[in-house]
């Protein structure tokens, strides 16, 4: 049984680091206040309350770090061992607040209430997810992921008009819906190991196709079946190929995709000058489906989210109390222990990869719904973003750790950090580097993980 150790007052060299950091700070806002204008009444009480709280944070916050490690002495000592203990979180704070004051210097209107509340919502998320996530070992992906969707929300509904308005919340919900299906096969590959490449690819074959097969007057519903069997089809080939060429999935998937993409383009071009896309009457249930002016049993939102929402809970409770999930884990954990209790590899590999060649070719038709029309690179996107889900969720991508329910919270964090710098009117490039930025840090958090298999 573990024991919970109390905070414990710092030592006094580290109390008189404290002060003098708060009161630089208060000086800052101090100044800051005036430049602006603000009433001097203001600018008191602000003071006090920045002193009060950031003494307050630096005497409990980090007794709570140095709660185990700090012996009792005090002194020069003491202060090296919370540096070389806590330099990282006292470095990332250093360069929020450096980042935050050269924006106030440079923006003339940055320096405002609402990026304050902001600011400290931030520095909040930030020492939440130091001291609480201590206590969510076992989840710790998912603990950090609802940390930093809750402050992204916060910070947008404060900063964007409109932001949190039941409009941009549904607009955010349908998107999420196509990205989260997309992922779904990406996580359970992930799971195992593997990887997925062709998944944007079917994505742009199955929205092309779909269209196309209506053009030439079969029934919608039947062109959907058959595009989404042979979603699957395709997926199944590259499991079968993947697994008797071990360690090429990722190769071997990407060019797959290229070959799926090229064949649909010379497919659909034929008689046609508009290769690459295909024109046509999309039904109006499938609109209905996927559209922003969507219902569901006369509720205003469209289906696909429902959709998105019935998927995500069969996986997450499938994953945990079936055979099949446990088999899954069982096989990403360690391939040779589980067939020693006669796992199929081979089945359980195929079946992931033709589920994952599914839930792409059903995007590709759910998109449709959403555009009206059929394009080939509609999935591009995709190829970033489902990885992005699964390892900003804290899927490995080693296998055998995370699952559905952690990509959700991923596909949501991606969604609404997509939302909020399009609200800011950030630019498609710089949103993709903004993405960038992001994916790095959490492939070598979770890289420098221990495997769960090093663990058993």
């Amino acid at each position: 049984m573990t024991t919970q150790t109390a905070p414990q007052p710092l030592g006094l060299a580290t109390r008189i680091v404290g002060l003098i950091v708060a009161i630089v700070l208060t000086g800052i806002g101090v100044i800051f206040g005036f430049i602006q204008g603000v009433a001097v009444q203001t600018i008191i009480l602000a003071a006090i309350a920045t002193l009060a709280a950031f003494m307050w944070g630096w005497r409990f916050v980090l007794g709570q770090f140095a709660g185990e490690a700090r012996p009792a002495s005090e002194g020069p000592g003491e202060l090296q061992r919370v540096w070389l203990q806590f330099r990282w979180p006292l470095l990332g704070l250093g360069l929020i607040l450096l980042v935050f004051l050269v924006l106030s210097l440079t923006i003339e209107t940055f320096f405002n209430i609402w990026n304050v509340i902001s600011l400290l919502i931030l520095l909040a998320i930030i020492v939440l997810t130091r001291t609480l996530g201590q206590q969510f070992q076992q989840n710790k992906s998912a603990f950090i992921g609802i940390m930093v969707l809750s402050g992204l929300f916060s910070v947008g509904a404060m900063n964007i008009d409109g932001f949190a308005s039941s409009m941009n919340i549904k607009s955010m919900l349908l998107f999420a819906s196509f990205l989260g299906i997309a992922s779904v096969g990406q996580t359970l590959v992930a799971l195992l190991g593997g990887l997925d490449l062709s998944i944007p690819f079917i994505i742009g074959a199955a929205n092309v196709g779909l269209l196309y097969l209506m053009g030439l007057g079969v029934p919608p519903w039947l062109a959907a079946i058959i595009v989404l069997v042979i979603g699957a089809v395709l997926g199944t080939i590259n499991g079968l190929l993947s697994y008797k060429l071990q360690g090429q999935a990722l190769i071997l998937t990407l060019g797959m995709g290229f070959a799926i993409s090229g064949g649909v383009q010379i497919l659909t071009s034929i008689g046609s000058a508009y290769s690459g896309n295909v024109f046509g009457t999309v039904p109006d249930w499938l609109a209905n489906f996927s559209s922003m002016a969507g219902t569901t049993f006369g509720l205003p939102f469209p289906p696909v989210i429902l959709l998105w929402g019935l998927i995500a809970l069969v996986l997450i409770v499938g994953m945990r109390v079936t055979v099949y999930g446990r088999y899954l884990y069982a096989l990403g954990v360690n391939r040779t222990s589980a067939s020693r209790v006669m796992i199929s590899e081979m089945k359980y590999w195929v079946l992931i990869y033709a589920i994952s060649g599914f839930f792409a070719a059903m995007t590709g038709g759910l998109l449709l719904g959403w555009s009206g029309g059929g394009f080939i690179g509609v999935g591009d996107q995709y190829l970033f973003l489902t990885l992005a889900a699964v390892v900003v969720g804290g899927t490995s991508l080693l296998g055998g750790q995370g699952g559905y329910g952690f990509t959700l919270i991923g596909v949501l964090v991606l969604q609404v950090l997509s939302s909020f710098l399009v609200g800011i009117g950030l630019s498609f490039q710089a949103q993709q580097f903004i993405f960038g930025l992001l994916i790095l840090p959490m492939v070598a958090l979770y890289a420098r993980m221990p495997h769960i298999r090093t663990q058993i």
